[in-house]
């Protein structure tokens, strides 16, 4: 459904790599311009995620996100059973949410269509588990040492990133792999994302020297999802097995579960405005 939006709120990392101050400046006169002025600003990390109660004590109809896939992961999660709406804005490193729902483009030009109407808020699928919930992606598997090798390169540089390479290699070529059960094969990394279908499971593959360098360059210069995979399944519910601890990235955070892992398909419980 289309929504108006009088008292939007704004949650930043102002000591973030990617904050850029115009971009602030740029949002909060979008806001003005269309009638509605920022209510409240969260600039982390000396404020606080708000959660529910908070949105809800300070009227707050509209949470603007502008920060990376893990802190909008965080947001959601906070806000839970809120009835306003969370606009995801691209201010991290990948942004892949804020592209799912508004395709790649500036964080103003999408907070202007979204508080002129054009946008849809509605709940969309998520990936559920017993230790997180993914709003994206996860990727399961040892290739996703590839996500510390790219924060290296994003927080120290090149130098020190490729000093990390290395282990990432290795690890993505002879760590043990990941298989969806019932299906045998084993992959060093297995996407997750959930679609209004279900879960589907892809594996990235490995086959050669080509294969690998393109795994590499999509895990440190843009969408991980970039590099070659094949498809092999898609269910409400997905089993990872593994001969050892699988490493995940959820929405961008590092963490890892004991194998076998489920994971199942749900629905965020905050709404999310879409503009593409």
């Amino acid at each position: 459904m289309t929504i108006s939006f009088t008292r939007p709120a704004l949650v930043c990392n102002a000591q973030s790599g990617s904050f850029d101050p115009a971009i602030r400046d740029a949002i909060e006169a979008a806001c003005r311009t269309a009638g509605a002025p920022l209510a409240a600003t969260f600039a982390l990390p000396d404020a606080e995620i708000p959660g529910a109660d908070a949105l809800r004590q300070q009227g707050i109809d509209l949470l603007l996100v502008w920060t990376g896939d893990g802190t909008i992961n965080a947001a959601a999660r906070k806000a839970a059973s809120w009835d306003g709406a969370l606009l995801p804005l691209p201010g991290g490193t990948l942004n892949l949410l804020s592209k799912a729902l508004h395709g790649d483009r500036p964080a103003p030009d999408i907070l202007t269509d979204a508080l002129a109407g054009k946008g849809r808020a509605r709940p969309i699928p998520t990936i559920r588990a017993d230790d997180g919930e993914a709003f994206i992606t996860i990727v399961a598997g040892p290739a996703t040492r590839w996500a510390e090798v790219r924060e290296t390169l994003r927080q120290d540089g090149l130098i020190e990133a490729v000093g990390t390479a290395p282990d990432a290699l290795d690890a993505m070529l002879n760590a043990p792999g990941v298989a969806v059960a019932g299906h045998g094969k084993a992959y060093p990394a297995v996407i997750l994302t959930p679609t209004e279908r279900g879960i589907a499971a892809d594996g990235i593959l490995t086959e050669g020297t080509a294969d690998v360098l393109r795994h590499g360059l999509a895990w440190l210069g843009g969408d991980f999802r970039d590099g070659p995979s094949e498809r092999i399944a898609t269910a409400e519910t997905i089993l990872l097995e593994s001969a050892a601890p699988i490493s995940l990235e959820y929405d961008g955070e590092l963490g890892e579960t004991p194998s076998p892992a489920r994971f199942a398909l749900g629905t965020s419980a905050v709404d999310f405005l879409a503009t593409a």
